[in-house]
């Protein structure tokens, strides 16, 4: 990614919904040598904050909702949340939840775009979202899933004003041409009960490495692979079922 904060627009955050917070923090704490700590307030609903060193770097939580599904969710900055989520509508897209303010943190909302693939937006307060990037155990590159490619740049750049790169076989999205993310069309392969989506991928020092230590406990959806002319990588799945991705640090373009 070539971003390294975060700037309006781009990727900000990401966080973990789960069935099995105590679980969740101690499978990524191995991976990827974590330091997480759990908001001490009632309202905040157990909601954990990952570090590495001083920065925050992810969030993990317990589902809210019944209808939530375990996965991990990918925040992207925006200056006004509420001009933002009308924004998503008038595009064809759904607000799910919020806006919201998060204590004096920020403000937050929950949207699905027009295929169904669902992310979030914040509006900083306090908290400007992780504070390291491209580093091993840290957001490096965040990838959308969708049916519908076309819709989908039509969606995001009249939404977020992001810049694409058009390539063929994997398009990359950018704010203001600094990539940070590619956009993965599912075809005949994919599931049908296989959702459109974001996943977020982390920095690692060594794939192969973290592969196995995943191996042990949760599931390798797709193995180790150095894509030609890019980075190497491996798609993972938890004990409890979210998928993530991972790509070795120094790759990035």
């Amino acid at each position: 990614m070539k971003l390294d904060a975060p700037v309006t627009g781009g990727p900000c955050w990401t966080e973990l919904g789960t069935t099995d917070l105590e679980a969740a923090r101690r499978f990524y704490t191995r991976l990827f040598g974590w330091r997480p700590e759990t908001d001490p307030r009632q309202e905040a609903g157990g909601y954990t904050i990952a570090h590495l060193g001083d920065a925050a770097v992810a969030a993990l939580a317990p589902l809210y909702q019944p209808s939530q599904p375990v996965a991990w969710n990918v925040s992207f900055t925006v200056t006004d949340a509420d001009a933002v989520a009308r924004a998503v509508t008038e595009a064809g897209g759904t607000v799910l939840f919020g806006p919201s303010d998060v204590f004096d943190a920020g403000r937050f909302a929950v949207a699905a775009d027009p295929g169904g693939a669902v992310f979030q937006m914040w509006q900083a307060g306090t908290f400007p979202g992780a504070g390291l990037f491209n580093a091993p155990g840290s957001l490096g590159w965040v990838e959308l899933y969708t049916r519908d490619p076309e819709h989908a740049v039509a969606f995001y750049t009249r939404v977020f004003g992001w810049t694409v790169n058009a390539s063929e076989r994997y398009p990359q999205w950018g704010v203001d041409g600094a990539d940070f993310g590619g956009m993965v069309t599912m075809d005949d392969k994919f599931p049908p009960e296989v959702p459109p989506h974001w996943l977020p991928y982390f920095a690692v020092a060594d794939v192969d490495a973290t592969t196995a230590v995943v191996q042990a406990h949760g599931d390798v959806l797709m193995v180790p692979t150095s894509v030609p002319d890019g980075p190497r990588i491996a798609v993972l799945r938890d004990p409890q079922g979210a998928m993530f991705g991972v790509y070795r640090a120094g790759d990035e373009g």
